[in-house]
């Protein structure tokens, strides 16, 4: 639970690579809502090691901004497999989350690159799992949260409304309302 007008102490953590063989590593931000370190809980990842860090990506953004040319110059194929792991998702779910066929992602997988318009999608999805882990303070809380049907959603899994950017807009508006305890 977010510690309610309490100052929190963050420290950046290390994770070895979560699967066997990978260079990529993973990083996260610790949150101790009261400074002691028996209330450690996770309370976000990064969207640059949710693509696949430092390893995958060509540049290191320090802003939003540089984000825009990243995107533009188009993100490299292997962001899918980064956040397929960190998302726990398969090939087919982040196919679906991303509204890209499995055909194309197969294709960009070969070409070694993928389209702006596809980087911008899979940017959008980085930062909506990112955002949700922040609400919930747990990565797992928030994958779980991202893959179950929400009444405030109409019913439908967030996962499910990030193809778009209004859909993401929504679940970006319900993460923001859980965050201030809103009834969502």
């Amino acid at each position: 639970m977010p510690a309610w007008g309490r100052q929190r102490k963050f420290e950046p953590r290390h994770y070895p690579a979560a699967s066997k063989g990978s260079a990529a590593c993973h990083f996260g931000v610790y949150c101790r809502p009261n400074g002691s370190s028996s209330e450690t809980h996770v309370s976000a990842l990064t969207v640059e090691s949710l693509l696949g860090g430092k390893g995958v990506l060509k540049a290191r953004p320090r802003s939003s901004l540089e984000w825009v040319a990243i995107v533009r110059e188009g993100l490299p194929s292997r962001v899918l497999d980064a956040l397929a792991a960190n998302l726990k998702l398969t090939r087919g779910e982040l196919a679906a989350a991303l509204g890209i066929a499995d055909r194309t992602l197969a294709r960009r997988r070969k070409e070694g690159v993928f389209t702006a318009e596809e980087s911008a999608k899979l940017l959008r999805l980085a930062r909506v799992a990112w955002r949700a882990a922040d609400v919930f303070e747990k990565s797992e809380l928030a994958l779980d949260w991202l893959k179950r049907p929400n009444r405030a959603l109409g019913g439908a899994r967030p996962l499910d409304l990030l193809d778009t950017d209004i859909g993401a807009e929504n679940v970006l508006d319900v993460l923001g309302r859980i965050e201030h305890g809103v009834f969502s």
